[in-house]
């Protein structure tokens, strides 16, 4: 499956969730509840006068009345925002299923001497409602996410939810919006606004380094299925926006509304960008492969090697596709040199492997 697939279905049905609640509740914590430690500390608490504070979201808006201090994240990067501010998730929900407590290399260091959180898993159909219950949280955070109607009115049934903004598409919230909200939601507001600030310095150092990324068309894909491209309200390609490249105007109307699509053999023209970022399961043989394609193969991006391939299962790859606050600094110390090789106008120039 490509990292395009999320599941968005309920499992449990709503009065088994309730009463395995109830019984969580009365019991007190269990090993799933103990895994992660109640976050918080002097510190990182909230912003005087932060509280109740209200946040409005694709299903309404939803009221924060206190502090929390056991946060379950659904939304499949929230954790790192949350972990930005200080705090650690009693729960997070597995994407990548690389890390210990859905925790990337990036924000370990974050974690201090707290356990990692308890992993939830996503099967296909949605978030395990009933772990979550069990789990006793008095936030959750699906802000990265695609929650249904029903899901969102099946988990506000034990804790505030809140869900991905309506003015972005499932699961294309921009990292910025996504701090912040998750800052307003935690009482930290001004502190999550710095910490944008600090990962855009990193956009803009490398803009400034590197003006010749301005106004070139680039394209972030991934050989899955054929070929599949992500569009400008992804927020992989908005790395490649955020330095300056343009998603081919071309392109985002096949893609339409969606996050990405596949592109037919009779479109791969729609590649024949600046760059075009590869994100491969096997870069070496997925390269050989479309190169065995004339249709890829002779196109100028390919024949002046303008092209960057990142191996999707490792710690630079799986940070690609994760684009958080901690993530992306982490991710541009890496990428940007590859691009900059790419561009340069030599089809000599070797685009260098990424830093360990």
């Amino acid at each position: 499956m490509p990292r395009s697939s999320r599941g968005t279905r309920l499992t449990a049905a709503l009065a088994a969730v309730l009463a395995l609640l109830l019984t969580a509740t009365a019991c007190g914590s269990g090993d799933d509840a103990d895994s992660g430690a109640d976050s918080g500390s002097a510190k990182n608490s909230a912003e005087a006068g932060a509280f109740p504070v209200s946040l409005k979201h694709k299903y309404g808006t939803t009221t924060v009345k206190s502090e929390p201090k056991r946060i379950v994240t659904v939304g499949l990067t929230d954790q790192d925002a949350v972990l930005a501010l200080g705090k650690v998730p009693v729960g997070t929900t597995e994407w990548l299923g690389a890390y210990d407590g859905a925790v990337g290399p990036w924000a370990a260091d974050k974690l201090g001497d707290a356990e990692p959180p308890t992993v939830l898993k996503d099967t296909g159909t949605g978030p395990q409602t009933e772990k979550i219950a069990g789990l006793r949280p008095d936030l959750i955070l699906a802000v990265y996410g695609g929650l249904t109607k029903s899901q969102y009115d099946t988990l506000s049934k034990f804790a505030p939810v809140v869900a991905q903004p309506k003015q972005y598409e499932d699961f294309g919230v921009p990292w910025q919006d996504q701090t912040k909200i998750i800052g307003k939601a935690l009482g930290q507001e001004k502190r999550a606004a710095k910490l944008v600030d600090g990962a855009q310095a990193h956009f803009t150092e490398a803009v400034k380094e590197h003006p010749e990324f301005a106004k070139k068309q680039g394209v972030m894909a991934t050989p899955y299925d054929g070929i599949f491209a992500f569009g400008d309200q992804d927020p992989r390609s908005r790395i490649l926006t955020g330095l300056g490249f343009e998603v081919p105007a071309e392109l985002e109307k096949v893609i339409g509304a969606e996050f990405g699509a596949n592109i037919s053999k009779e479109r791969t023209d729609l590649l024949d960008t600046d760059a075009v970022v590869w994100i491969a399961g096997d870069p070496a043989k997925d390269e050989a492969k479309l190169r065995k394609d004339p249709l890829y193969g002779d196109l100028a991006v390919a024949k002046d090697r303008r092209e960057v391939y990142v191996d999707e299962s490792s710690d630079y790859g799986n940070s690609v596709s994760f684009v958080s606050v901690l993530s992306l600094p982490y991710m541009l110390e890496r990428l940007v040199p590859q691009l900059a090789a790419a561009v340069d106008g030599d089809p000599a120039t070797k685009v260098p492997a990424p830093k360990p």
